[in-house]
């Protein structure tokens, strides 16, 4: 949610915010509506004021039938601002989160600007194969036994692949829980930020609907979840969706952030809609587990926070040796609540183009507003900075190793970093 306030003061600066996500809402009625409302507290006010003074004495019969007229324009009155409450709710909900002013200005993800690319791209002298016709052939994911079971859009991984997965999740655990890794990667990268590590968490897979409102996704469409309307929840679309709203209706203290998470969880997309080649094998699927950063920030450290999330996301990607880019997301597909957001995309050789693997958004105070997440800083009650990052979508992330790293024999090497924690380096 918006700051209202700097609405008030500030309107052409949210119309413009508007403009660039290519959102349409009536600013100009939401500012009449909330002038009107403010005309009608202070009347309301004023009669309180009234009624408060005579009640103070004697009234007489006339005066007590006077009193009865004035609480009844009172209760009136509270209706109408509770009405028009209703009202300015209803239109300030749609109103995104502006992106920072740096951010590149274009209207979809075909302007997005790719700021760079590392590692070179892998080429093979054999005929290699797609990722999930080798799997197949490995018998390390089944996507045939799954649909029978669950229809479309689902997977078994098994036997190595399975192991891989825990191995990926146990690398980044470690990893994020190290502070000497943290040191490094701060200083790398000349971040004025606390040296702190992850928290691991592994959160809850069902949330309240009002909970993913709370989060802005619910707005403007951005996420399609899965509903359990018997129990009023919803299956939580990644990590971030339990995480995030971890500290709901809290007050945190200015000295423990930033608080940081690394989380664990399986995710659930409906994914409507036709993906052509995506529809096939895991890449796009209803069901999926995910390692996720969750940051909560001092607001003015919160851009070198973001900084810092997505340099851990090269970091891994770089201890992988998966070739990748970094894709600055324009004003025009950035999500509801997202002021900046990144994409990093691994290289996906039988595609022979770039594919997101990870995505790296600062929400500043816009789900904060929303939970009602906030820090106490020198007496004063000021709303936290909410950040979010993967660390690794892991079926994807299989799915750029199995492609990076497969032999001429047919099989698949183990990227180096992940050998100790599988226990062998080739599937």
């Amino acid at each position: 949610m918006i700051d209202l306030k700097k609405l008030l003061k500030n309107p052409e600066y949210f119309k413009e915010a508007c403009k660039k996500k290519n959102v349409e809402v009536d600013i100009d009625l939401l500012i009449e509506k909330k002038k009107k409302q403010n005309e009608i507290i202070k009347l309301r006010d004023e009669l309180k004021h009234q009624l408060n003074i005579k009640s103070k004495t004697k009234p007489d019969p006339k005066e007590i039938e006077k009193l009865k007229e004035i609480k009844e324009k009172i209760k009136k009155l509270d209706e109408e601002i509770e009405k028009l409450e209703k009202e300015i709710f209803d239109i300030a909900r749609k109103i995104p989160n502006p992106p920072f002013d740096w951010v590149p200005v274009g209207k979809n993800e075909e302007e997005n600007v790719v700021i760079k690319e590392v590692g070179e791209k892998t080429k093979f002298d054999f005929e290699f194969q797609d990722y999930l016709t080798l799997a197949e052939k490995l018998d390390i994911i089944d996507v045939k036994r799954a649909s029978k079971i669950s229809g479309s859009r689902f997977g078994y991984l098994k036997g190595r692949a399975a192991i891989l997965e825990f191995a990926i999740v146990k690398f980044v655990f470690d990893e994020l829980t190290n502070i000497e890794t943290i040191e490094k990667i701060i200083k790398e990268n000349n971040l004025d930020l606390k040296i702190k590590e992850f928290m691991p968490i592994v959160p809850p897979v069902m949330i309240k609907p009002d909970i993913m409102w709370g989060l802005g996704y619910v707005d403007d469409g951005d996420i399609e979840v899965f509903k359990i309307p018997e129990d009023n929840l919803v299956l939580v679309g990644t990590a971030e969706h339990s995480i995030a709203p971890y500290f709901k209706d809290e007050i945190l203290l200015e000295k423990d952030l930033p608080i940081r998470f690394i989380g664990f969880s399986t995710c659930f997309r409906r994914e409507a809609g036709s993906y052509g080649k995506d529809v096939r094998g895991i890449l796009r699927v209803h069901q999926f587990d995910k390692l996720e950063m969750v940051s909560f920030s001092l607001p003015e450290k919160s851009v070198e926070e973001h900084k810092f999330l997505l340099a851990i996301e090269e970091y891994l990607m770089q201890k992988l040796k998966i070739p990748y880019r970094v894709v600055h997301i324009c004003t025009g597909d950035l999500g509801h609540p997202t002021a900046e957001k990144f994409d990093i995309e691994a290289w996906i050789p039988s595609e022979n183009k770039y594919r997101e693997t990870h995505s790296c958004s600062n929400t500043t105070d816009f789900q904060a507003r929303r939970l009602n997440i906030k820090f106490k800083r020198k007496n004063k009650l000021e709303y936290v900075h909410i950040l979010n990052a993967t660390a690794f979508a892991i079926g994807r992330i299989i799915i750029a190793i199995i492609e990076n790293y497969q032999t001429k024999e047919g099989r698949i090497k183990i990227p180096e970093a992940l050998i100790k924690y599988t226990g062998f380096d080739i599937i």
